[in-house]
């Protein structure tokens, strides 16, 4: 998880993701001051060095001397080679109520100019479906995210607006702009308004399959959805679970990286709209056989491991509460275990810290079982929760409270939970641990991503109760662990 460097670790905001000829480019938010747009480089898109800002805010009396908010990178149409940057500003002189768009170029990525052409900044006018004064709705002027979208040689602005009609919570829409030519926008009806949410912030668009996928966040709980339509301008419909990126994860962004489309975002640690922000490890964006938008786990993953450890190397599995309901076997294929009555803990030889834990599970019985990861010999740690046949994963933090008292001697939290829809067995599954990060995978997709630190490292292992499991092809991949959080020295500067 990127969080930065310094005397005190800064606060991520929205962030926005490029790559360039072998770098990513990562531009980012500043929270809490708002006062300037980081650029920060990777090479694998895991390990970021920061170089020159790209944008700050405005010198007094300009109009985004205030703040800056999100904004998107992307090639500029008119100028090969060129790239553009809309974003969002506020001004002091109306205690930054009104949101507007700007705009700054570049060449290079690394040096940026805005726009002061008066052609920008773009705002909301008079006689359209939106809210543009104060004295409208919220009293404060929607028009902030801005996403440039190409589709048939056109290019479009989609931007987190608010219509002017309707119940005050619920006038949360995605604004279309259309630019007619360049530096020339038009302003038509909102793209989506799903007549539900206060704001539907930072909105995305792809193209997959020859469909529309329109992806926005939503505050009120602190998820990431998504929507999908035959046609640019809809009508956009959900599915029974339009859920993209689970509680936590917010304010997402898609880029092209050469062959495939990653999605990246922060997470909120508080699973609140208040708290601690890290970037999360980018995810790949793929559609399903009955169209609908999935996660899988980002490769470069891979380019980590150090080492791999296979069954005969991991196991006998040991059990750590004794159970004598509980029994095991393994061969070098596979490991067999259960627990008749009451929880056993079935734990792989060794403790780690950064891993990816791969193989498929398969279960007999109506009972109990999931992952276990970072325990401590008192069964302390994380667990991961299956239910193989409602189809719910979650994950919690389970220890031992001693400063608790009598009736809470211990702290149980869940942190994260997902729905998927069951299929029959084997389950096959990965599970990645590399630093404070976490996530799930069943069936190839993603189920949970999120950031906790409560427990570094462990042993890792099953556990069932009332249930019999199997685990074939299991394989524990050890990953080398982050650079200290200072500049590596083989990134350029710049």
């Amino acid at each position: 998880m990127y969080a930065g460097y310094g005397f005190r670790e800064f606060e991520i905001g929205d962030v926005d993701v490029v790559r360039h000829e072998g770098l990513y480019h990562l531009f980012h938010l500043i929270l809490p001051n708002h006062d300037y747009i980081a650029h920060a480089v990777s090479k694998d898109g895991l390990h970021w060095q920061r170089v020159k800002n790209a944008l700050f805010i405005g010198e007094p009396k300009a109009w985004d001397d205030d703040m800056l908010w999100t904004m998107h990178v992307s090639p500029d149409p008119q100028k090969p080679d060129w790239w553009r940057m809309f974003y969002t500003g506020l001004c002091m002189r109306e205690r930054g109520r009104v949101q507007r768009v700007g705009l700054a170029r570049s060449q290079d990525l690394y040096h940026w100019e805005k726009d002061d052409s008066g052609a920008y900044p773009l705002e909301i006018p008079a006689g359209t479906d939106y809210e543009h004064s104060l004295d409208e709705g919220r009293h404060w002027v929607s028009f902030r995210d801005p996403f440039c979208f190409h589709d048939d040689g056109q290019a479009y602005l989609l931007v987190a607006a608010r219509v002017n009609y309707g119940p005050i919570i619920r006038r949360g829409c995605v604004a279309l702009v259309h630019e007619r030519a360049e530096d020339q926008f038009e302003f038509r009806p909102p793209l989506f308004h799903p007549r539900r949410y206060d704001d539907v912030e930072v909105p995305n668009l792809v193209k997959l399959d020859n469909r529309y996928y329109l992806i926005g966040s939503i505050r009120e709980g602190v998820k990431v959805h998504y929507w999908c339509a035959d046609a640019l301008e809809g009508p956009y419909h959900n599915f029974h679970d339009n859920v993209l990126l689970p509680q936590g994860n917010y304010a997402a962004r898609v880029c092209w990286a050469e062959d495939r489309y990653l999605i990246w975002n922060f997470f909120f640690k508080s699973l609140a709209t208040r708290g601690s922000h890290l970037m999360a490890p980018p995810k790949e964006l793929v559609v399903n056989h009955e169209g609908e938008l999935r996660l899988k786990s980002f490769a470069g993953f891979d380019e980590l491991v150090s080492k791999s450890l296979t069954t005969s190397e991991l196991t006998p599995l040991q059990t750590l509460f004794d159970n004598p309901h509980a029994t095991g076997t393994t061969d070098d294929a596979a490991c067999w275990f259960g627990s008749e009555s009451g929880l056993e803990l079935f734990l792989l030889q060794g403790e780690y810290e950064n891993f990816i834990l791969t193989g498929e599970l398969t279960m007999e019985g109506s009972g109990k079982c999931g992952l276990v990861l970072r325990l401590n010999e008192e069964g302390d740690g994380y667990y991961v929760s299956l239910d193989l046949y409602k189809g719910v994963a979650q994950i919690r933090a389970w220890r031992h409270q001693p400063e608790g008292g009598f009736e809470e001697a211990y702290h149980y939290e869940q942190l994260q939970a997902a729905d998927y829809i069951p299929t029959g067995d084997p389950h096959p599954f990965r599970l990645i641990a590399y630093e404070q990060y976490l996530e799930f995978s069943l069936h190839r997709y993603v189920l949970l991503t999120l950031a906790d630190s409560q427990f570094e490292r462990g042993r890792v292992g099953f556990y069932a109760e009332s249930a019999k499991l199997r685990v074939d092809q299991l394989e524990l991949k050890v990953c080398t662990p982050p650079p200290s959080q200072s500049y590596p020295e083989d990134m350029p500067n710049y």
